[in-house]
């Protein structure tokens, strides 16, 4: 088992801290554990040397922050947040949004769960097909393995436990192999982007509904306050803000307003 060492470890966590906000200061033994049998598959003697490949290989860095980061996400995740958006801004949109057009954005989306339960609610409270409303769901995450996972919209029966079961007989195709794949109708309305949260938000459109839901717990209380100015200006005024309900927000120096447990709204 290849060890990492002192100096090792203070290069990893100020790389990761550095260029993707990940936080590992207290993460010693989960680097070590995790990628100690990557480490010698690659014939490499000490951790330093897989740093320096990492930096030079985006295909390594997507492998490393896989490892050291979990992917875990289910259909119907964190369902009150659905019930809200269906119950409460879904109707409050339809009757004052002249414009029509819905922007939302599932930031740390993993492989592709979270917006495609988004897009179901929307479409059984708005039916896309006999609609007047433009639907945008971007769907992000820093790994291009698991975006490639999303677009495909295949998952096994576990991952669906949760969902009503019209929405199981309604929005998903048998596959050959006995998987189930989002259908086209709702597949469509997603669009999957690589983009690290520590970057620039770019986008001109606002969005109505950001959810980032058991991502920022991997940052530290700095980093996460950064990322939440980011999404406060990337809101639109009356959007809103879904975090996951063992994340918190730091009232005293965010502008959000607490709603509920996990949302908070940009007046």
């Amino acid at each position: 088992m290849v060890k990492l060492t002192d100096n090792e470890f203070l290069d990893f966590v100020q790389y990761m801290h550095k260029n993707y906000g990940i936080d590992l200061s207290k993460k010693r033994i989960l680097i070590e554990g995790r990628l100690s049998n990557l480490v010698e598959k690659k014939g490499m003697s000490n951790f330093s040397q897989y740093l320096e490949s990492v930096k030079r290989n985006k295909e390594e860095i997507t492998i490393l922050i896989n490892k050291l980061t979990t992917n875990y996400t289910y259909f119907y995740r964190e369902e009150n947040h659905f019930k809200y958006l269906k119950e409460v801004i879904l109707p409050f949109e339809e009757k004052n949004n002249k414009s029509r057009i819905l922007n939302i954005w599932s930031a740390g989306c993993s492989s592709g769960e979270e917006p495609y339960t988004i897009a179901m609610v929307i479409d059984d409270y708005f039916k896309f097909a006999g609609s007047q409303w433009k639907i945008q769901i971007l769907a992000s995450d820093i790994s291009e393995n698991v975006l490639s996972k999303a677009r495909e919209g295949i998952y096994a029966e576990e991952a669906i436990k949760n969902l009503p079961e019209s929405y199981k007989k309604k929005y998903f195709d048998k596959t050959n192999d006995g998987k189930l794949q989002v259908n086209a109708d709702i597949r469509k309305h997603v669009t999957f982007k690589v983009f690290n949260l520590m970057d620039p938000i770019t986008e001109k459109n606002k969005y109505d509904v950001i959810f980032c839901r058991n991502v920022m717990i991997y940052f530290n209380a700095e980093t996460k306050l950064n990322i939440v100015n980011k999404f406060y200006d990337a809101n639109k005024s009356g959007g809103y803000l879904m975090i996951g309900h063992a994340e918190t927000i730091q009232r005293n120096k965010s502008k959000y307003l607490y709603i509920n447990p996990a949302i908070y709204k940009k007046e």
